[in-house]
């Protein structure tokens, strides 16, 4: 087994992978603020973390991935008063979506799904802990922590504490000892419909503490890897260590680990901004092997570009692994094409580097189409499992006598040289999800990718 080594954003550095006793690996990944249809960007972390477990799996660990929904949040509120419902209903609503939109990239769920909303008792309990140990005080309702209690306060982003800002504008600025101090709970305001009683007074739960308390009620304290987009390192990421950093006395996670963005023209995708691909959109669209696709051509920690032109190119991507599984036998692969197999998995465990490890898929692809003899499948199977690709390698689906029909009738006029009704019969069979492939043996029908 290859020692597995992950860029830590803490330290700047590669480290190895350390798991708990019996190969235990937690992984925590902040997941979607939960007001509005999550879009492709959103679904970046979803696919790196689902695609980092099933490599550790792979490689012998017990993996239990943890991404969290927050369903109370200022955004939640915002999205919903305009529209006249409870925010509540508004971000069950979105969850769902969220759920069914993710579900539909074929990846899996994840171990745990924590909500913000059912985990108030472990959120008051670790503010009360910051409280008892002087790191956080109460006023009015509002409880603030005090940052410069914590002399590590910037490693994680590496920023001086001086120069630092919580973005959270003048609210509460008259009641806080320092400007740099941040909400670890909001004294109930009118206009917000969701409150909760604490010991300091009723209201709601900053943005921050949501996602230590829900990390350290799943994964314990001191797990492997905390994961989410690198625009969370600060103030998000950054206040969560050090939440939990001054309220135990130790680490919250072993490695730090941030994808880079989704860039849609120059700007990164976000709905602030307005250039957001809905992710429900672009799988009905493109089908969800070819977003993986184009995911897992990209190293996680680099901004990746999003437009029709690279989906196109991860849709040809994914027909060519899809050609390449045609006519395979049962069994490995030729001893002198399982080094491409190997390193593979190598490039996987230097860093995740999915975008090096795809490169040596397509060597291997490109091996196999040189070979007269028999092929095995078993090491493409193997490889495509692991980046959450594994259908393009199943026995296809078999056209209909009704597709059969038309594509009779296409040839018919091709050959009666109708090429314009020979061109409607091809768009109606993509309709219906076949591509009309011609080769010097006929034509055929192949089973679109969706």
């Amino acid at each position: 087994m290859p020692q597995i080594r992950l860029y830590d954003t803490r330290s700047g550095e590669l480290r190895d992978l350390a798991p708990r006793e019996g190969g235990r690996v937690g992984i925590y990944a902040c997941g979607p603020t939960v007001y509005g249809r999550i879009h492709v960007g959103n679904a970046r972390p979803f696919v790196v973390y689902s695609l980092l477990k099933r490599f550790l799996e792979h490689e012998g660990h017990s993996v239990k991935l943890v991404i969290n929904i927050t369903d109370v949040n200022d955004k939640i509120y915002d999205a919903a008063g305009p529209l006249g419902v409870a925010s509540a209903d508004l971000a069950a609503e979105m969850a769902a979506h969220y759920r069914a939109d993710t579900e539909a990239l074929g990846l899996g769920r994840p171990d745990a799904e924590p909500l913000a909303s059912e985990t108030i008792g472990p959120i008051i309990s670790l503010i009360g802990e910051l409280i008892d140990r002087g790191h956080a005080y109460a006023v009015d309702g509002d409880v603030y922590f005090r940052v410069r209690a914590d002399s590590e306060y910037g490693s994680l982003s590496r920023r001086a504490i001086d120069e630092m800002n919580q973005g959270e504008g003048v609210e509460g600025a008259q009641r806080k000892e320092d400007p740099l101090d941040f909400a670890l709970w909001k004294a109930h305001k009118e206009g917000e419909d969701t409150v909760w009683e604490a010991p300091w007074g009723r209201g709601r739960p900053g943005w921050h503490i949501e996602c230590s308390a829900m990390a350290e009620e799943l994964l314990g304290v001191g797990f492997e890897i905390h994961g989410g987009g690198n625009d969370l390192v600060f103030p998000h990421h950054e206040n969560e260590a050090a939440q939990t950093r001054m309220a135990r006395g130790t680490e919250l996670a072993q490695i730090w680990m941030h994808n880079g963005m989704l860039q849609f023209g120059e700007e990164k995708m976000a709905k602030s901004v307005g250039n957001v691909a809905l992710l429900h959109e672009v799988v009905e669209q493109y089908g969800p092997t070819a977003l993986i696709m184009l995911f897992a051509g990209a190293h996680y920690r680099q901004p990746m570009a999003f437009d029709d032109a690279r989906m196109q190119e991860a849709v040809a991507r994914v027909a060519r692994v899809r050609d390449a599984a045609r006519g395979l036998v049962d069994g490995s692969s030729p001893a002198d094409m399982r080094h491409l197999r190997d390193a593979f998995f190598g490039a996987l465990a230097d860093d995740f580097n999915t975008a090096a490890a795809l490169g040596f898929l397509f060597e291997w692809i490109g091996e196999r189409h040189k070979r007269e003899g028999p092929v095995g499948r078993a090491d493409l199977e193997e490889m495509l499992s692991v980046l959450g690709l594994e259908r393009l390698a199943e026995p296809e689906d078999e056209a209909g006598a009704e597709e059969l029909a038309l594509l009779e009738q296409r040839q018919a006029a091709r050959a009666a040289r109708d090429f314009a009704r020979a061109d409607r019969l091809r768009d109606e069979l993509r309709a219906r999800g076949w591509e009309v492939r011609d080769g010097s043996a006929g034509a055929a029908l192949v089973r679109l990718e969706r």
